[in-house]
């Protein structure tokens, strides 16, 4: 299949929606709205370089970091909750949007990443076409939170450049008590399978940056350690070749602050018992972090979410 025919696909897919597996089945293109709470118009909220995504990403320059409203998710504990629990920010229409690509290019950022581009991909690979039309020549990045729908990614290939998923659960029930999905490690595992099949298991890199492959993120939540052990199990039946990126810096925001379980930062401890486990299972390519007090939340209200 061609890549407009790709789209068109895509496309097709906001009038009985079934982007992700929640498959709400509204007709987008008429207004209605499902759990994303989107129609079938890109909602932007900022565009800008960040240097604080993993160093073959950032680089020296900056990912170019696109952050979209909404998710297809319910994360009780986002980070950033901000945009991704609501529908705010300018619409764009893809031409619009394949311009803040470009622009993104521009200011000399090493790729161009859609942040949370789920339930809006249709529209964002029709930008990413015209801009690739235009000048667009660096490598894209699909910064998702893991809960896709392996058909859907299928359409993406030749489009995609690097993948960048979230892996949050290998547990169904802390997926459905965290995030209000039950079949979470099902559809996280699938898709995967597919993103690897595509680009490959290993990360291909040119001057110390990532221009192909899969780096797969895991954010170890407090007292959550044997879902972080199921996660890398299921991962090992893909690959211990696949780059992951180990993150302690799980904080929890104004909702969870009394939360039982979450209401915590993890411990060292913790963080070391997933770290272990992880080598233990063959896993090599491991981007780890520090386990500390440091206040990790953007904050959306501010022109520069990350200062």
């Amino acid at each position: 299949m061609k890549l407009p025919d790709k789209i068109a696909a895509l496309k097709k897919l906001f009038k009985n929606c079934a982007l992700c597996p929640r498959r709400c089945h509204v007709d987008r293109t008429k207004g209605q709205r499902g759990f994303c709470r989107l129609t079938d118009k890109v909602v932007l909220d900022c565009a800008l370089p960040h240097f604080g995504e993993e160093p073959p990403l950032s680089g020296t320059q900056g990912a170019g970091t696109i952050f979209f409203s909404s998710c297809n998710l319910g994360c009780v504990y986002c980070q950033n909750y901000q945009i991704s629990h609501q529908v705010k920010g300018r619409e764009l229409d893809s031409v619009a949007l394949a311009q803040v690509m470009i622009d993104l290019q521009e200011q000399g950022c090493h790729n161009v990443e859609p942040v949370t581009p789920t339930p809006q991909t249709p529209l964002i690979m029709e930008a990413l076409f015209l801009a690739r039309n235009q000048c667009l020549k660096i490598p894209f990045v699909y910064n998702c939170g893991g809960y896709e729908d392996p058909q859907v990614i299928k359409l993406l290939e030749g489009m995609v450049d690097i993948y960048l998923p979230d892996f949050k659960y290998g547990c169904a029930e802390d997926g459905a008590a965290f995030s209000a999905v039950a079949d979470y490690p099902d559809y996280a595992l699938s898709s995967l399978k597919e993103m690897v099949r595509q680009v490959g298991a290993e990360l291909e890199m040119e001057n110390g940056v990532a221009t192909r492959g899969i780096i797969v993120r895991h954010l170890v939540l407090p007292g959550k350690v044997e879902n972080s052990r199921e996660v890398f199990r299921l991962l090992k039946e893909i690959s211990t070749q696949i780059t992951v990126s180990l993150m302690a810096q799980y904080t929890p925001i104004g909702r969870v602050h009394d939360h039982p379980q979450l209401k915590r930062r993890i411990t060292a401890a913790e963080y070391q018992q997933v770290l272990d486990y992880a080598l233990e299972l063959g896993f090599e390519n491991l981007f780890v972090q520090e386990v500390n007090e440091s206040h990790l939340v953007p904050d959306f209200d501010r022109d520069r979410p990350f200062n």
